[in-house]
């Protein structure tokens, strides 16, 4: 069969013959076919090059400029490989020169990589002769050497400079190009959204009604130039590339030298001060905290590992965290030994690794490439104590320099001991000891990650209408934070990034926007840094926390920001312990609630006044249990909607209600099921209101809750049912209507919730948390959040005074949690502190479980008080000063074989809707 190719959307070519399309093989134009065929290395893969020389495509047959002629030469990918092809005599002669080519170029260009094994792999993969350099390994390189080795990624550009590394929204202006506006909506929905040629064809053509056809505008831009149109002349030039989430890294260098290194290599990407960065920086203990935040950019913590065929020690464990548990790092260890049988270990002489400790090596090998990391310091560091012992009895004394001994090198290079901060290798001297069955009870569906390389990746809480094609995942597109940054996050979140002049303490708001990058940029006011807090007689930078008290506190700019807890010192009298009651202003224990201006349930006017409200900025009641739309506050043309919720922000109206029109148009592609009062579940909210029903709650529409059965949740509400209570994110604290409050500082001797009937915990033998002010314990894992309000206030402001709420925070932490079993709940505390909860989803969860939602809880406390660009720079995640963090745990081993506890557990099953939805029935 003769050779075809189409020409699809300017993305990319096909093989076919079946389509109804450009075929080369029909052209009887010379000059026509040269004019594709020299289009085509823009498109091709190299292997077509070999295609064409077997095959019968016109401008194979002799010709004046070489056996090939021009046709099949200009199929090669290296500009080197067509120019020898075409000065070839044979077939043999062609294959042997670009294999030569392609070879030689491979050995220099990968030589850049020096000592780093992961960078030399990805290298390497490109050149190999036998198979094409796809999109995904040419970003892979970038990924992992553009940190290491400018020269490197220089060389492998030169290499692949013919081929498009492209992504599918690069050719977004030419659905500008489409005459009807149905096809330009399509066409951008479709080119954000799907990742495939494939897919995108298809997409198009059945959107827009037509063939790929030159004469249509819109299939002409797509097929025309391969890139989109220049800009004017006279635009100024682009700014150097940059990468904001590196950026947000610099400020906690603890030398100028480090801080003003890694500014440029963040706003000038590709410059050569990586070089004098890895040297200086990379290794040098002082800078610990900038070299982990650094690592959280470029390989973010996760939890689990799996699939690993060298280092197999380090599979089977779904409640580890992990940086880079991948094939990639998995060959990257077998390589490493491979490299160390020579003798030398960063410089340092060993003896024969084969014969000394192989399988300590091994482990050394494995963790510094698959880099376990603790929640507390993050870092990936082999323990001292293990260096010393490996070095001791493996190190080449005769070849050591003079005044090398084992404890000095170790100090270099593992200066730590602590098991909660170093990787201690005994751990990985022999397989995981849970089996199969039991790590299926924690899966990682992001983990590795199943999304094209402009989308992220994220956990499917919402569920699925079509159960059969429903995926625990879902791949939503994303921005960098930055034109050299690797780091995503999801279309229309805003984000606090540093300005681009990398002055500290200089940020500026942006959102991620439909093109894919960060748009509608606003500055925010500088911070002084340099400020720092004066506190008892000593000072404290900013970013420092400590404690007053029972106090948690945090210098911010040169302010103290505490916490507000009533504390009971070691001083008070017993008089005063009798009457603490734990509540601000040690307001008495009595439930006569007052819903205030925030649209936060106080349990007394006490501590609302104690909380700063006036008299007229409460009323008395339950929020949630009053009609907002009562006043009718809404024009004719729109319907009132009650939208209950609890603002941080206190600059503008927390109003809870919307003023909603029936919308004309619902995306079809936005799933988010929501339960009408009727028990019938919509696609979306925009769908229930279209059709004039009155939501119930967010969700699948649910059984157990066809019934009104009030409960009483965290925040002091009483809803409903349980779903009405999930939908609003809050966890269950007792049945019935709320009549009680439980203390939200230690050391109350008595309350009101003694008398409140506890159910039975999720879990026999764990070990609680009670949330401040419930009444009952839960088995989940707690973090108390201190926030700072006034920059609270500046996101509202920058949002077009849109207040931020605790349910903004909750749906932005609930993306940092990959465990789909657990999930996030949380509330706005009395005395103002957010509480969040992660707990774990099932009915009765095992210890598994539960200690896979504690490691989740560390992950993100860790994130908060490191103040990692990963969580922070979500906004308004970025106002987060500090958290404290309790875990629950199973007492014994044994626990989770007891029998299940009679009654319905109400804590968990606010939880279970998640699981009755039928996703984790996948």
């Amino acid at each position: 069969t003769s050779l075809c190719v189409c020409v699809l959307t300017g993305l990319s070519v096909y093989l076919c013959c079946s389509l109804q399309s450009v075929c080369l093989a029909t052209i009887k134009s010379e000059s026509r076919l040269k004019h594709l065929l020299q289009r085509l290395p823009g498109y091709c893969p190299e292997s077509m090059l070999w295609m064409c020389i077997n095959s019968t495509l016109p401008g194979v047959s002799r010709k004046s400029d070489g056996w090939v002629g021009l046709g099949c030469c200009e199929l090669a990918i290296s500009s080197e490989c067509r120019r020898e092809c075409k000065q070839a005599s044979s077939k043999n002669d062609i294959t042997k020169v670009c294999k030569k080519v392609t070879e030689v170029m491979g050995s220099t260009c990968c030589s850049y990589a020096g000592r780093h094994t992961t960078c030399r792999e990805y290298c390497q993969a490109i050149f190999r002769t036998d198979s094409t350099p796809t999109v995904s390994q040419i970003n892979a390189v970038k990924d992992y050497c553009q940190s290491h080795s400018a020269q490197l990624l220089g060389c492998v550009s030169n290499f692949t400079k013919s081929y498009p590394v492209r992504s599918p929204i690069d050719s977004l202006y030419c659905c500008d190009r489409a005459e009807a506006p149905h096809c330009q909506v399509a066409c951008r929905r479709i080119l954000r959204t799907m990742s495939t040629e494939h897919e995108i064809m298809e997409g198009l053509i059945k959107e827009c009604g037509s063939q790929p056809l030159p004469q249509e505008p819109m299939w002409q831009c797509f097929l025309g130039s391969a890139h989109p149109p220049s800009p004017p002349e006279e635009e100024p030039p682009r700014p150097a590339k940059m990468d904001c989430a590196k950026l947000h890294c610099c400020a906690k260098a603890n030398t100028s030298l480090c801080r003003d290194m890694c500014q440029e290599i963040s706003t000038n990407w590709g410059s050569q001060t990586w070089q004098d960065f890895d040297q200086l920086c990379e290794y040098n203990p002082v800078e610990t905290e900038l070299i982990n935040c650094l690592a959280d950019v470029r390989e973010p913590c996760q939890l689990g590992c799996k699939g690993l065929s060298y280092c197999t020690n380090f599979n089977n464990r779904p409640t580890e965290l992990f940086r880079s548990c991948n094939v990639q790092s998995d060959q990257g260890a077998m390589n490493d030994i491979k490299l160390w049988s020579n003798g030398t270990i960063k410089n340092i002489p060993v003896l024969d690794i084969r014969k000394c400790l192989p399988d300590m090596w091994k482990a050394v090998a494995c963790a510094l490439q698959i880099k376990p990391c603790h929640s507390k310091s993050r870092g990936s560091v082999i323990c001292k104590s293990d260096c010393v012992d490996i070095l001791t009895q493996c190190g080449d004394r005769k070849r050591f320099l003079e005044g090398q001994t084992p404890e000095r090198i170790c100090e270099l290079l593992s200066p730590i001991d602590d098991p909660e901060r170093c990787i201690p290798l005994h751990k990985y001297l022999s397989p995981s000891s849970l089996g199969n069955s039991i790590v299926e009870e924690v899966i990682h569906p992001c983990n590795p990650n199943p999304c094209p390389s402009n989308h992220l990746c994220q956990v499917n809480r919402k569920g699925c209408l079509d159960e059969v094609s429903c995926q625990p995942y879902l791949c939503v597109p994303g921005c960098k934070l930055g034109e050299a940054s690797e780091f995503l996050v999801q279309q229309d979140a805003r984000i606090q990034v540093p300005t681009r002049s990398g002055s500290l303490g200089c940020y500026e708001v942006c959102s991620c926007g439909p093109s894919g990058r960060l748009e509608n940029c606003a500055e925010m006011p500088c911070l002084d840094t340099d400020r720092a807090c004066l506190v008892g007689g000593q000072r404290k930078s900013h970013g420092t926390t400590f404690r007053v008290d029972c106090h948690i506190c945090s210098c911010f700019a040169g302010d103290a920001v505490c916490s507000t807890r009533e504390c009971l010192s070691l001083s008070s009298s017993d008089e005063d312990r009798r009457h603490f009651t734990g509540l601000p202003c040690n307001c008495q224990d009595r439930f006569v609630p007052v819903c205030a201006s925030n649209g936060r349930t106080y349990p007394s006017a006490c501590v609302a006044r104690c909380m700063g409200f006036k008299d007229h900025q409460f009323v008395f009641g339950q929020c949630r249990l009053t009609n907002p739309c009562a006043g009718k506050p809404c024009p004719r043309s729109q319907r009132c909607v009650p939208k209950y919720r609890v603002c941080l922000s206190d600059s503008s109206d927390c109003p809870q209600h919307e003023c909603v029109g029936r919308p004309a148009a619902c995306d079809r592609n936005s799933v988010e099921p929501a339960c009408d009062t009727d028990g019938l579940v919509h696609p979306s909210l925009c769908h229930l209101q279209q059709a004039g029903k009155t939501l119930a709650y967010m969700g699948h529409c649910q059984d157990a809750c066809r019934k009104p059965q009030q409960v009483c949740g965290h925040n002091g509400e009483t809803y409903g049912t349980v779903c009405d209570a999930f939908s609003d994110r809050v966890a269950v604290d007792y049945e019935g209507y709320c009549h009680a409050v439980g203390a939200v500082s230690e050391g109350a001797p008595y309350s009101a919730c003694s008398l409140v009937p506890c159910p039975p915990l999720s879990a026999p033998g764990c070990q609680p948390v009670t949330p401040p002010g419930a009444c009952c314990p839960i088995c989940a894992s707690m973090l108390q959040i201190l926030w700072n309000k006034e920059q609270m206030n500046t996101f509202s402001k920058l949002n077009r005074n849109q207040p931020v709420t605790v349910q903004d925070v909750l749906q932005i932490l609930r993306l940092h949690v990959s465990v789909p079993q657990c999930d996030v709940f949380g509330y706005l505390s009395i005395d103002h502190e957010l509480v969040v909860l992660i707990a774990p989803v099932d009915q009765q969860p095992t210890p598994l479980q539960i200690e896979a939602c504690s490691k989740e809880a560390e992950k993100i406390d860790s994130l908060i008080n490191y103040a990692s660009p990963t969580l922070v720079s979500h906004v308004p995640l970025s106002a987060f000063l500090a958290s404290e963090i309790k875990t629950s745990s199973i007492r014994s081993s044994g626990a989770e074989q007891a029998s299940p506890p009679p009654r319905v557990l109400i804590p968990v099953l606010v939880l279970l809707v998640l699981m009755v939805s039928g996703l984790f029935r996948l």
